[in-house]
């Protein structure tokens, strides 16, 4: 049986599909959707494409929308424990009977069209949220944009979070290629809204946008925000966009980087579903689905606190960026409280490992590098050595369970373990971790 599928359900006739997670063009998925009756041309969309910052953002989106009263789909991925988290309505996810019934009567096309696993769950996300009934879909690309599955979508907004050196073998090795790849998700006459700051990306990003004819809205020229308070158990802030103020806004996604995704979710709303909504309604929705972004969307692994004594954190981030975001808001916590930073790391292949472990090395962390099975993963002893020859220092490569163990056995109540490096460790997470 394919891994592919594997991962989907466990269901053996399937054993032909491609086991690929991500395969780039659109002749594929298109295909596959023609055969489903192309439910995504039902759908109104958010599309929201990034190298950072697009998983939070869109479901900071969703949360709005669902607190605003619309029935609300969430694609996101790669999903954590199980495959019906990528396609979330109002926070639940597909249930795995649908899922079940919903291949055996498109087994015959999925055999011929072959998808991969990746185009395979986005039409599935599509055929889902058409059935439920969405009144607004909220979906992330998988990688790039022009490219991705996802991108057969024609939206009501294209957003663009950030641009960064990642997947440079198949994006490009510039800002302005990279950027260029995620603008193919602008679609012409319609409007796009970026939180892009860099000169060479926010460039590109204009140009595809002048080329589409596509109202280009800039957040940092059309919002400001100023922060009132900000720890692990979210933050306080004060928006201001063009449509209002937003006093004092609880936003419960930890970090100072989440303030600027919580603005874009904020402008993405504006320039959607609440589009002629009213001062009061339009802030009560902000407020609530900013408030409880994990209750509304289901949406975890970004900087989850698992403990507070010792503390333990996990966050998905897996390029340095993304790491660093997650380092500078868990040190100071540690640091200030006296104790030592511990961190789990997992790391896979093009993933700047040596830029991680310069983060590293400047927070003072103790690394236990953490085998996962996944093809792309690098040996926990190959991720220990890099790690040393910058400086880190670091302790035997464990499976994740027995590296819990032993630091809550050994860490002092001051002391702190972040969990880091794949969406995969928190699939590995002990029971004793878990929501």
């Amino acid at each position: 049986m394919s891994d592919a599928l594997d991962l989907l359900l466990d269901r053996p006739q399937y054993a032909n599909v491609a086991d690929d997670a991500f395969a780039p063009g659109l002749d594929r998925v298109r295909a596959l959707l023609d055969g489903m009756g192309n439910p995504h041309e039902a759908l109104r969309a958010v599309h929201v494409a990034g190298t950072n910052g697009k998983g939070s953002t869109a479901a900071m989106t969703a949360a709005i929308a669902t607190a605003a009263g619309l029935r609300t789909g969430l694609h996101t991925s790669p999903h954590l424990t199980h495959v019906g988290q990528r396609m979330r309505v109002d926070g639940t996810p597909a249930p795995t009977d649908w899922l079940a019934d919903t291949l055996d009567a498109h087994r015959n096309l999925i055999e011929k069209t072959q998808p991969s696993f990746f185009e395979l769950a986005v039409a599935l996300t599509f055929r889902y949220f058409a059935e439920q009934d969405v009144d607004l879909a909220v979906i992330e690309v998988g990688l790039g944009g022009r490219l991705d599955s996802t991108n057969v979508l024609a939206p009501a907004l294209s957003v663009i979070t950030h641009v960064g050196l990642d997947h440079t073998d198949m994006l490009g090795d510039t800002l302005d290629a990279i950027a260029r790849e995620k603008a193919g998700i602008i679609k012409p006459g319609t409007p796009a809204l970026s939180a892009v700051t860099a000169d060479e990306p926010k460039a590109a990003i204009a140009a595809v946008a002048t080329e589409q004819d596509a109202p280009l809205h800039r957040l940092d020229d059309e919002a400001t925000w100023t922060t009132h308070r900000s720890d692990l158990t979210g933050s306080v802030f004060t928006l201001d966009t063009p449509a209002r103020r937003y006093d004092r806004l609880s936003l419960s996604l930890a970090g100072p980087h989440q303030q600027r995704n919580a603005a874009l979710a904020v402008r993405a709303a504006e320039l959607t579903f609440l589009t002629g909504e009213g001062d009061a309604s339009a802030e009560a929705a902000v407020r609530d689905g900013l408030g409880d972004v994990r209750g509304r969307t289901d949406f975890h692994g970004r900087l989850d606190v698992l403990q507070e004594e010792p503390l333990i954190v996990v966050d998905v981030g897996h390029n340095p960026p993304a790491i660093a975001a997650t380092l500078d808001t868990v040190a100071p916590v540690v640091a200030g409280r006296g104790g030592t930073l511990h961190v789990c790391l997992n790391a896979v292949r093009g993933k700047q490992l040596n830029e991680t472990a310069r983060l590293l090395a400047e927070h003072d962390a103790v690394v236990t590098p953490i085998p996962i099975d996944t093809k792309r993963a690098l040996p926990p002893d190959e991720i220990a050595e890099r790690l040393r020859a910058q400086g880190v220092t670091t302790t035997a490569p464990r499976p994740l369970a027995d590296a819990l163990d032993a630091f809550e056995r050994t860490a002092a109540p001051t002391d702190g373990l972040l969990l880091t490096g794949s969406h995969k460790l928190v699939d590995v997470l002990p029971p004793a971790f878990r929501d």
